[in-house]
Formats: structure tokens, C-alpha cells, sequence
């Protein structure tokens, strides 16, 4: 006992030294990755698979001892791992989440909506705007952390994001911003002069690929964009966003589901790994990940989120990297918000987003 109590002691403190090296303007990370799975549920995270939902209604699962064997352990550990070793093999060690409600540890939105277009607004902007009512809303007026890292010495040309939902050119309000924003069906790298063979091979899977959601891409090809552009250009800050996890989740299929967040998790880990063995990269990037909105409990609202839905308030954040303190899984601890992920980007690098935008959530504690 005295040996764990010696070990949480240092874990604090080491969790002091880095929140206050980086206030006081000296980075933590050199880059940052933020990485949303859209709309995946805290419940799966912590958890793994849900048993009631695996099955033919309400789950919408046709083969459901596949997927037991796949995904159900008895033990909750060993079923969210089976679900997402990476998270548990790697963050859980190695980095810090939040957001296991068993355990106390509650990360919510602001925003009332919980949809969508607004959830991105408050993870990018660091606050509420009600005027943000539609995921067709109009380019976003609210200049985003992003937008202003990129006009930071340094940054210019070196922040990006990369998503499978055809929104984020207007979510990033790309026309004013200037960002680099390759979204949706559109080839990502069709509009550069010289393109490399991977690049052509990349938009030639955008082209040929079934457009099974109108607005929406599939995330391996996406991931593989993301992936390239990391190698090629090197930016500093680059989000990437992968959006089957909500498809599946509206679609009724958590078969699908559940194999898209194991996907992701693999995504992320391959990033991860590809990161740390660059040069550029390597001991100096720090990756948050996280989701815009939760969804519903039960046979029906587990498909759902919106204002009408009780728990798609209810989201979670995983970090990793220079910064974060190792502490793993969070347990009883005051609530935190979607609103403090921006100011956190910018505390990493060294920067203060609420000096500059007051309204924001102040970083993560």
C-alpha cells in the first residue's frame, strides 16, 4: 500500500510539473493530433460491448456468435481491451482517459444540442454558441483554436484536418480560415500539381469507392489520406476525424459498430506508432481523442443523440504524450467538459486560447 500510495503521489506531482511548465508558455509537445470518433458512446470505451445489444433486435446484429466470440468477455476489463486494446494496452499505461462514469469520472458538453456541427464547434472554439442549431449551418463564424495556431509563427501552413464528414470545410470555415480541410468524397490530394503514387492511388479509392452515406466517406481511406499527408508535410497540428462510429450507431447496426471502434482503435494506434518513427515526431506529439456527442441508453435511444436523448451529454477524452501525465484511467474526480479541449491544444504547445478567447473552457486540469 505504501508502495501505490508512493507511485500516485509521484503521478500527481508529475501531472503539476507539466500543467504548470506549459502555463507558463513553455511547450509541452512540439505537435498535437486530435483524432474524434464521431458519436461513440462512453458506455463502449469503459465497458466494451453492451450483451443486450448483441443480438438479432435491438441490436440489429445477423450473426451474433461471431461476435460474442469476437467481443464478449465475462470480465468488463477484458472486454473493453477486446474491444480496443489500444486504448487499454497503451493510453491506460501510458497516457490518461476520462470519462468512466462508474468510477466518477464525468466528461460532458455544454452545448445543449448534442449534435453534431455544435459538439465540433465547442471542441474547436472552447464554448457554447446557440446560434449553431443545424449540422447544415452555414460556414462557422467563430474563429476556431485551430485557425489561430495557424496564423502563430511556426504554424503557418503546418495545421490541417482531415475528416470523412463532408461539414468540416464549414465547421473550419475553410474559405475565411485558409486551413488545408480535405473532407467527405472529395479525393483528398486531387487538387495538388504533382502527386505522388500513393496519392494517386489514394484519390483513385475516394473515386471508385461505393458512396454507401452521400456525406459522408468510409474511414480507411480517410485514415490512409491523413496518414500521407502526415509523411509529406509534416504539419504540427492535424485533426482527424472518423465518423462509421455514429453511421453504424444511426443505422442500427451495432455489429458494425462495434467493429468500427476496434477499427478506430487500430487507426489510432498506427498513427501512433508511425509518429513516434519519425524523426519529426518522435518524444514531442501529444494526441488527444475524443467524441462530439454521447447517445441514449436502452433498446432504442442507443442509436440516437440529440437535445430529446438523456446521455448524449455524456462523453469521454483520451490523452497521450509529452504533457500528459501517466495516471491511465481517471476515477472520482470534479466534471470536465468538451468546451476545455481547445484551451488543452493550446496549453500543450505553449500557448493560452483563454487569454485570447475568454468564453473558452480553461484547459484540462
Amino acid at each position: 500500500m505504501r508502495l501505490l500510495r508512493r507511485a500516485f503521489l509521484a503521478a500527481a506531482v508529475v501531472g503539476v510539473v507539466a500543467s504548470h511548465t506549459s502555463a507558463q508558455g513553455q511547450p509541452a509537445a512540439r505537435n498535437v493530433v486530435l483524432i474524434v470518433t464521431d458519436g461513440l458512446r462512453w458506455q463502449e470505451v469503459f465497458s466494451g460491448a453492451e450483451r443486450a445489444l448483441i443480438s438479432r433486435t435491438p441490436g440489429g446484429v445477423p450473426d451474433t456468435a461471431t461476435l460474442l466470440h469476437d467481443y464478449w468477455r465475462d470480465d468488463p476489463e477484458e472486454r473493453r481491451a477486446a474491444l480496443m486494446p489500444f486504448f487499454w494496452g497503451t493510453i491506460a499505461k501510458e497516457g490518461q482517459l476520462l470519462g468512466n462514469q462508474e468510477r466518477g469520472s464525468v466528461v460532458r458538453l455544454e452545448n445543449t444540442f448534442k449534435f453534431s456541427y455544435p459538439g465540433y464547434n465547442e471542441i474547436f472554439t472552447g464554448a457554447f454558441d446557440p446560434a449553431i442549431n443545424s449540422n447544415e449551418y452555414p460556414p462557422n463564424p467563430n474563429e476556431t483554436v485551430l485557425e489561430w495556431l495557424s496564423h502563430k509563427r511556426g504554424y503557418t501552413g503546418k495545421v490541417a484536418a482531415f475528416a470523412t464528414w463532408d461539414a468540416f470545410t464549414r465547421i473550419l470555415n475553410a474559405g475565411r480560415s485558409r486551413l488545408t480541410v480535405r473532407d467527405g468524397w472529395t479525393p483528398p490530394f486531387a487538387a495538388e500539381g504533382a502527386r505522388g503514387e500513393r496519392q494517386i492511388t489514394i484519390d483513385e479509392l475516394y473515386r471508385t469507392s461505393v458512396q454507401y452515406w452521400p456525406n459522408n466517406a468510409f474511414d480507411a481511406p480517410m485514415h490512409l489520406a491523413a496518414k500521407e499527408y502526415i509523411r509529406t508535410r509534416k504539419p504540427r497540428v492535424i485533426f482527424i476525424g472518423y465518423g462509421e462510429t455514429d453511421e453504424w450507431a444511426h443505422a442500427g447496426r451495432y455489429d458494425l459498430l462495434l467493429r468500427s471502434a476496434h477499427q478506430v482503435d487500430a487507426f489510432i494506434a498506427d498513427l501512433w506508432r508511425t509518429m513516434q518513427s519519425m524523426r519529426q515526431y518522435r518524444g514531442s506529439t501529444a494526441f488527444i481523442i475524443t467524441t462530439d456527442h454521447g447517445r441514449g441508453r436502452g433498446p432504442t435511444a442507443w442509436k440516437d443523440h440529440g437535445e430529446n436523448v438523456d446521455g448524449a451529454e455524456n462523453t469521454w477524452i483520451a490523452m497521450l504524450g509529452p504533457g500528459i501525465a501517466p495516471v491511465g484511467e481517471r476515477g472520482s474526480s470534479p466534471a470536465v467538459t468538451s468546451s476545455q479541449i481547445a484551451a488543452t491544444i493550446a496549453r500543450l504547445l505553449g500557448e493560452d486560447w483563454q487569454s485570447y478567447r475568454p468564453t473558452a473552457g480553461g484547459p484540462l486540469p
